[in-house]
């Protein structure tokens, strides 16, 4: 029987943050799985907040992207630093804004 986490599609930007320097897997391939499903959901349930500070209360989008971001890594890190960047542009992507120039701050 297969396991259920191989049917899921694992983006090629979120594998790439699990790469070492010879391009190999640094988690085994259930743990990937289990990582991308955690930052995909936190994604998916950050939408309605993030529109919500963005529409009711002014704030910039890459605003709310940052908030967002710095919500993940403080003040206990939720994530990895690479994979709560992740999540803050999959979660502009989800709302249609514009995560291509998003960058974290320092």
């Amino acid at each position: 029987m297969s396991d259920p986490a191989d049917q899921i599609e694992i983006p090629t930007s979120f594998r790439a943050l699990h790469l070492d320097a010879r391009q190999r897997l640094t988690l085994t391939l259930r743990d990937l799985h289990e990582h991308y499903e955690l930052c995909e959901d936190l994604a998916q349930q950050l939408v309605d907040s993030a529109r919500d500070r963005h529409a009711s209360l002014g704030v910039a989008e890459d605003e709310v992207l940052t908030r967002c971001h710095r919500g993940l890594l403080h003040p206990v890190p939720l994530l990895e630093p690479a994979e709560a960047a992740w999540v803050t542009r999959r979660l502009a992507e989800l709302l249609g804004w514009d995560w291509e120039s998003w960058a974290p701050a320092d």
